[in-house]
């Protein structure tokens, strides 16, 4: 119990020290910073204003009585980032290894209720052992009250978390519901089942960084959607990554001011896309050439590299970016990548973010193994998350444009505002290879020559078929560009839909084939 001879100052002392200066040398000594390191780093200087800061737990059983440290290992509060409020909570591995109680569960409820109510955004710096076992069902019942609000909030207000130490069992989930998660290499993992219980269960033997460290969940999962190397990194990419995001819901995306002309022009784009259809070249090339200060914050790097996401500024404009990266598989669409550009897709309708596609895509990709795990679902719901935005929406058709993927990369026929091609375009059902082995079959194997006949009827399909000109001429794009002006086209388009209003029907939520 606490000391009822204790000053408040005494009290504050105690709740600021956590675990005490030992403790906090092993958190230092492990490579992270403690919690209130963290808050300050994270806020604003100065205007992080605690709640709760005197909260004990009340578990009487298996001698916790005399473990009262006032916070009972949580941090929560709100402040201004970059001016703007944000509210957050931060576990303190110190007290009780973070462990989730039922009055710290209480105290992160407190917060996320209302940060909902008055429309802000909502940071969760994780670091915990899990639940606290003392508290048996109450510390699980806190986390599905934790879990409730997360789905609440999806789509409301912004969520980001942060996995700063370990976060384990039914704790992941609170990180999967939320919009973006960051983790710190080395020191951070998460797992629903750890490496002991996998070898007494499964007999597999996996260190704690195979098993869910920052890599494994970047580069393989994909639960994660950025690695940064230390804490004081991540809680600069937490700031940078809210300036491209609104408060709520109903909030425009706050506009930066900006020193990069929106008229500026560069012919090295003219030029970017290789002569040869089958060589590939680097869309990151063309995003940092026409993006404000070649500035590109890209989500998910790690993670199916055949598309991009990412977020960056046009005239200080934020946008969400999706675009075919050719120089991975071709820029073709997969399992993988179709779910990473669904989800980000979603995010930034939700959030009343623009969406700008550069489009390279040579189809889906091909196999048993893609069929078998279910590309037609999983391809479908990229499909769904473009067709269902309501945002404004503007697509660069950059090279390929071929079959279903044409359709499914921000096409005109899903309402996509303005549809754009670069003179290189090749707008078809298939490319000409495939095609020509289609159409001229007979043809191809009478032919006494079969490898010259071949070259010249793919020749005559490439130029007939192989251009953006018979979908210009059916009003399916809107103009054809030159790329040096694809900035000045992006800036114009964006500003003529600042007051675009679509919406979809009635109805309670859509079914999108999960």
């Amino acid at each position: 119990m606490t000391d009822p001879h204790e000053t408040l100052a005494d009290l504050q002392r105690r709740a600021e020290l956590g675990g005490g200066e030992a403790r906090q040398k092993r958190q230092h000594d492990a490579g992270k910073l403690t919690v209130r390191e963290r808050i300050e780093l994270l806020f604003d200087p100065g205007t992080f204003e605690e709640v709760d800061k005197l909260v004990t737990h009340r578990c009487r059983d298996f001698g916790m009585e005399t473990q009262i440290v006032p916070g009972d290992g949580v941090v929560a509060g709100h402040g201004l980032i970059e001016g703007r409020q944000v509210f957050a909570f931060a576990q303190d591995f110190t007290v009780f290894g973070g462990s989730l109680s039922e009055t710290n569960a209480a105290k992160i409820v407190k917060i996320m209720d209302l940060a909902m109510k008055l429309g802000a955004p909502i940071v969760g710096l994780n670091d915990s052992g899990g639940a606290r076992i003392q508290e048996g069902v109450l510390s699980l019942g806190g986390y599905a009250d934790i879990f409730l609000r997360n789905t609440l909030a999806s789509g409301v207000v912004p969520q980001i978390s942060a996995i700063m130490g370990p976060c384990a069992g039914g704790a992941v989930y609170s990180p999967a519901i939320t919009d973006f998660t960051i983790m710190v290499k080395d020191t951070s993992y998460m797992f629903v089942t750890g490496p002991d219980v996998l070898k007494t269960v499964t007999h597999e033997e996996v260190s704690k960084d195979e098993l869910g460290g920052a890599m494994t969940h970047n580069a393989t999962s994909g639960v994660a959607h950025f690695a940064v190397d230390d804490d004081r990194e991540c809680l600069a990419l937490i700031r940078d990554l809210l300036s491209f995001m609104p408060g709520n819901n109903l909030d425009d995306p706050p506009r930066a001011p900006m020193s990069d002309s929106p008229d500026r022009e560069d012919v090295a784009l003219d030029t970017i896309v290789p002569a040869s259809p089958n060589q590939p070249y680097d869309m990151l090339d063309v995003i940092h050439t026409v993006v404000d200060e070649a500035y590109f914050l890209e989500v998910h790097h790690h993670y199916a590299k055949n598309i991009l996401v990412g977020f960056a500024r046009l005239d200080g404009r934020p946008v969400g970016v999706v675009a075919n990266q050719p120089a991975v598989l071709a820029g073709t669409l997969d399992i993988d990548a179709s779910v990473k550009g669904a989800r980000f897709v979603r995010f930034c309708d939700a959030f009343n973010i623009p969406l700008v596609t550069f489009e390279d895509v040579p189809g889906f990709l091909p196999g048993t193994v893609q069929e078998y795990g279910g590309i037609i679902r999983h391809g479908a719901k990229l499909l769904f998350a473009f067709a269902e935005a309501t945002v404004p929406k503007v697509t660069i058709i950059t090279r390929k444009a071929y079959g279903g993927a044409y359709c499914v990369m921000s096409s005109k026929h899903i309402r996509t505002d303005f549809n754009y091609a670069w003179p290189t375009a090749e707008i078809a059902v298939m490319g000409p290879e495939g095609a020509v082995n289609i159409l001229y079959k007979r043809e191809l194997d009478s032919a006494t020559d079969r490898a010259a006949a071949r070259s010249e009827r793919v020749e005559e399909f490439r130029k007939k078929f192989a251009n953006p000109y018979i979908a210009a001429g059916r009003g399916f794009i809107d103009e054809i560009i030159y790329p040096r002006e694809t900035r000045r086209k992006l800036i114009a388009a964006l500003k003529n839909l600042d007051n675009k209003r679509d919406k979809n029907p009635p109805k309670k939520h859509g079914n999108i084939p999960l």
